[in-house]
């Protein structure tokens, strides 16, 4: 069980070593990849609100159908 643990957090370490961070922590300013990371945090607010608009409505329309045929 240790062992898996132990394997695991390795390969967790291993793999945000492979992520590009919005930033390098060596570096004195932001600059843009500060820019980068507003942008891609812009990015995705948009898209969790056209995901749940979107879910929203197929709720509401599968509700009415129930409400129809029941």
């Amino acid at each position: 069980m240790i062992g898996k643990v132990a394997n695991f957090t390795r390969e967790v370490k291993n793999e945000l070593q492979k992520a590009t961070w919005p930033w390098d922590p060596k570096e004195k300013s932001f600059g843009a990849k500060y820019k980068e990371l507003i942008d891609s945090t812009v990015v995705v607010m948009i898209a969790m609100l056209l995901l749940a608009a979107f879910v929203s409505l197929i709720d509401i329309a599968l509700l009415s159908i129930n409400r129809l045929l029941f």
